[in-house]
């Protein structure tokens, strides 16, 4: 499949392995054009692009990966997470699909996942829109954090509900979901939880296995090579994000090369899930540029 072939609007599934082993899922969501890769932010999956791919489709074709340990994608060996397995996921993706310089749209650690990808293999993308990519300004990097608060939080939450319906509503009545938009919470939380044999429903995602990836958040060297990625990158970030606001980004983008910088009115850090509409013209606006 050639990235500037138009694909019909499946919704194919699709299986590749990784070059460490592990069995990655990628969802067809369709559209037609361009190609676009699509990388999820942790604890979540591909399909939760379904309501942002929407509105891309009338000009480019968008495919999302279930990062592993996420969604129906496999585990790595002895539950390594350091993040280099995400970016293999993402060329997994690239190379089984057959796709010739891609777009990239990643948010957040699906975002330093595209830089890691692009990093590790020069020319892979032809462009990349990063949303609040989980790049920290740390040279050399801080290293693996056993005491993230993300990753405590993770090992927190709740993992089991009566029904999907019991889940959706709990989620949509506290944050950060409850500022989600609700077909991609729908879309989250059908695709995000496993039938069980008593009628209940388990996160796919497991809370140690998110813990585990957000532990390792500090501990890649993609800020380090930055300089590296020749490809043109738009780094967005959310009009009411705190961590990953202006300075980070800003710090990001001293390093890269052609780069632009854009806020995003109305949202914070999962942007692309709450207002998919204003995030996929931000999306369309750039790309459209480059390609």
């Amino acid at each position: 499949m050639s990235a500037s072939v138009p694909a019909e609007p499946s919704r194919a599934v699709t299986r590749v392995t990784s070059a460490d082993g592990v069995d990655i899922t990628v969802h067809d969501l369709g559209g037609r054009g361009r190609t676009v890769v699509l990388a999820h932010a942790t604890g979540l999956h591909g399909l939760v692009w379904k309501p942002l791919a929407a509105e891309l489709s009338d000009d480019f074709h968008c495919v999302a990966l279930d990062a592993r340990g996420h969604g129906d994608s496999g585990l790595p060996a002895e539950l390594d997470f350091a993040w280099d397995g995400l970016a293999r996921d993402v060329l997994a993706v690239v190379d089984g699909l057959g796709l010739e310089r891609p777009l990239g749209l990643g948010h957040s650690s699906g975002g330093a996942a595209m830089f890691l990808a692009e990093q590790s293999r020069p020319g892979t993308f032809a462009a990349l829109y990063c949303f609040e990519p989980t790049v920290i300004a740390a040279d050399p990097p801080l290293g693996r954090d056993p005491d993230n608060w993300l990753a405590a939080g993770a090992r927190r939450r709740r993992e089991r509900f009566p029904s999907r319906r019991e889940a959706y509503e709990n989620y949509a009545s506290k944050p950060p979901f409850s500022g989600v938009a609700p077909a991609a919470l729908q879309a989250y939380v059908d695709h995000g939880f496993a039938d069980l044999p008593d009628g209940e429903v388990e996160l796919k995602c497991r809370g140690e296995h998110e813990a585990l990836v957000n532990e390792m958040a500090t501990a890649h060297d993609a800020y380090l090579h930055l300089e590296e990625v020749r490809c043109p990158v738009l780094l967005a970030h959310g009009e009411g994000t705190e961590g990953f606001g202006p300075a980070l980004i800003e710090a990001q983008a001293l390093r890269l090369g052609d780069v632009r910088t854009e806020m995003v009115s109305g949202v914070g850090h999962l942007g692309p899930l709450e207002d998919p509409g204003a995030v996929a013209a931000s999306v369309r606006h750039f790309l459209a540029g480059v390609a």
